[in-house]
């Protein structure tokens, strides 16, 4: 019993090494502007009337895009930092 123990214990902490290694966090003065349809923009704009800021359940609805993709799209649309970047 407890070889299986010191072995879930080397998979937990390689795990977690690898993970830590390769999380990056992104300034969002950096993100580039993800490009929507017309009609993906009308979706995403009737669904946020409708559920809010659920990204994930937003992005269920339009085939190939993430809900980080979405929410990027969003704050880029909206926030006032980005208006010098949209024109």
């Amino acid at each position: 019993m407890d070889k299986k123990r010191s072995k879930n214990k080397a998979k937990i902490s390689t795990t977690t090494s690898t993970t830590s290694a390769t999380s990056e966090e992104v300034n969002s003065n950096e993100w580039e502007f993800v490009d929507m349809s017309e009609q993906e923009e009308d979706l995403i704009h009737r669904m946020y009337g409708l559920v809010g800021d659920r990204w994930d359940l937003i992005a269920g609805r339009i085939p190939g895009r993430k809900a980080e993709e979405i929410e990027r799209f969003w704050i880029m649309r909206h926030e006032d930092v980005f208006s010098v970047k949209r024109n």
